[in-house]
């Protein structure tokens, strides 16, 4: 069957993005009011959030257990996730301000499905969470990286990075093979969701790059404007995931959990939609899935796989960055898939 033209020659998913829709706004990046605005919001977080939190968690009322580990959860995910979403905001800038287009028509095949697999690769490279790989994601995109590759990578990174498979030794020393099956159904279907986006993704369905420096303006405020930029939209878009996650992991009842885990195939639906609930970061997301001892440990897997590719903060952090219609579509997928590998892989490996 073949395959279409988009995906075969030269377009505009495969070069350089066109300067002509660069920003050209008079002045360009004013760093004074933005590092104004992060001033602001860091008080408010420090006057308002934090004191309410600490008084949540040492509240006296009876029905306040419950309140009180909603508290502990949405601060947990907040300070887990922030560091590596500064990270990945901030490399994501330097990409887009530092790096020439032409680095990465040199580093990935010119093809599309060829560039899939090597992008996922490169996502066992760089350490971070899924919390990074979304602003670095849109870098690269912005750099003239073919969305099916850069998603690719936003997928593989915080799944298969050394740091998440050294917290899976870790955390299952008893069960090599774990880390195994996490590490080769993570880049399958990271990989499948990049071809297959490559194959039916359409024009109008796809994330749309941040817009790349224009004429006239220096590297340090085409770096400036694009960290000011990612960090006020993924950081909200954080705060409402964190939010969700924590809603939900005071609803779901425990007694719930150990009598649907006692049926194999359930029990993987369940582990997987667990991971996408409770929003847990790659880097410890193993101790949470080692300490379900009532699941299989093809569940566990699934919950391993699935988790650092779609959860509730990572859905948010998609939406603001990559748009709704975008999000709607590769999210879906991306759980079908990781799902599916992962059960596979489970019942060869594990």
């Amino acid at each position: 069957m073949s395959q279409p033209s988009t995906a075969n020659r030269p377009g505009p998913q495969d070069g350089p993005p066109p300067e002509a829709g660069a920003d050209r706004r008079p002045g360009g990046f004013r760093p004074p009011r933005a590092l104004a605005v992060l001033a602001v919001l860091a008080v408010l977080l420090g006057i308002v959030a934090l004191p309410a939190a600490g008084r949540l968690l040492t509240a006296p009322h009876p029905t306040d257990p419950a309140v009180r580990t909603w508290a502990t959860v949405f601060m947990a995910v907040c300070a887990q996730a922030l560091p590596f979403l500064v990270f990945g905001v901030a490399l994501s800038a330097a990409i887009t301000a530092f790096v020439p287009a032409s680095f990465w028509t040199r580093a990935l095949p010119r093809r599309t499905y060829a560039a899939v697999p090597v992008a996922g690769i490169a996502g066992a490279i760089l350490p971070g969470c899924e919390c990074a790989s979304v602003p670095v994601a849109s870098g690269l995109m912005a750099r003239g990286v073919a969305p099916p590759a850069a998603l690719t990578f936003l997928l593989a990174s915080p799944a298969i990075n050394p740091v998440v498979l050294v917290a899976t030794a870790v955390a299952f020393p008893d069960d090599p093979a774990m880390v195994v099956a996490r590490f080769t159904a993570s880049l399958t279907a990271a990989v499948l969701a990049g071809w297959i986006w490559a194959r039916f993704g359409r024009t109008a369905w796809q994330p749309a790059p941040r817009r790349t420096a224009g004429p006239g303006r220096s590297r340090a405020v085409a770096f400036l404007d694009a960290m000011h930029h990612d960090l006020m939209h993924a950081g909200g878009f954080l705060v409402v995931g964190a939010l969700a996650a924590a809603t939900l992991n005071v609803a779901i009842p425990r007694s719930w959990l150990t009598s649907v885990a006692e049926v194999p195939v359930v029990s993987v639906l369940v582990s997987a939609l667990l991971a996408v609930l409770l929003s847990i970061c790659s880097e410890a997301d193993a101790f949470v899935a080692a300490s379900l001892t009532a699941f299989s440990p093809t569940a566990k897997l699934a919950f391993l796989v699935v988790g650092p590719m779609v959860d509730l903060k990572l859905i948010a952090l998609q939406a603001g960055t990559f748009g709704r219609a975008f999000t709607r579509r590769f999210a879906p997928l991306t759980l079908l898939l990781a799902t599916a590998v992962s059960s596979a892989a489970g019942w060869v490996l594990l």
